[in-house]
């Protein structure tokens, strides 16, 4: 089990692990996603874990079910306790974005991961974030059909 600085929110059973240095943006990108139908995982740590092809996540046992929400304080919400995770959005400064990057991965614990790198506070953010999480899954459907798939 690896802790990581991240939050993750779960999307039809699918987890986006969200990275960024602190007040970068990662719960408020958390609870866009969650008003949006996610589900959250952990917020602020993350534990991963690795189990055959599949990397998982879930929330320390301290802070299940929490989601710090700037202004408002902590806040309990529902959570999920174990997902696998299949993409990695890194938060970045919006002039830091490329318009149009190479479908790119990023290797965790071992896996290879689809990964994205977004400005947080953009509108569109949570709707990219559900966009780059449908190409990951195609491309991931794509790789288990050459046997590419997972490590």
């Amino acid at each position: 089990m690896v802790l990581v600085h991240a939050s993750c929110v779960a999307l039809e059973n699918k987890g986006v692990l969200l990275r960024g240095a602190p007040g970068a943006g990662k719960s408020d990108l958390a609870l866009r996603l969650i008003e949006g139908g996610g589900i959250l995982v952990a917020d602020d740590q993350v534990a991963l874990t690795s189990s055959g092809e599949m990397l998982l996540a879930a929330p320390p046992a301290r802070i299940a079910g929490l989601l710090e929400v700037r202004g408002i304080g902590v806040v309990s919400m529902e959570f999920v306790a174990q997902c696998p995770v299949h993409l990695v959005v890194d938060l970045a400064r919006p002039d830091t974005v490329e318009r149009m990057p190479e479908a790119a991965t990023v290797e965790l614990c071992d896996h290879r991961i689809a990964h994205v790198a977004l400005a947080p506070f953009e509108a569109s953010t949570p709707a990219k974030v559900r966009l780059a999480l449908s190409r990951a899954a195609v491309a991931g459907q794509k790789a288990q059909a050459t046997g590419t798939a997972g490590r």
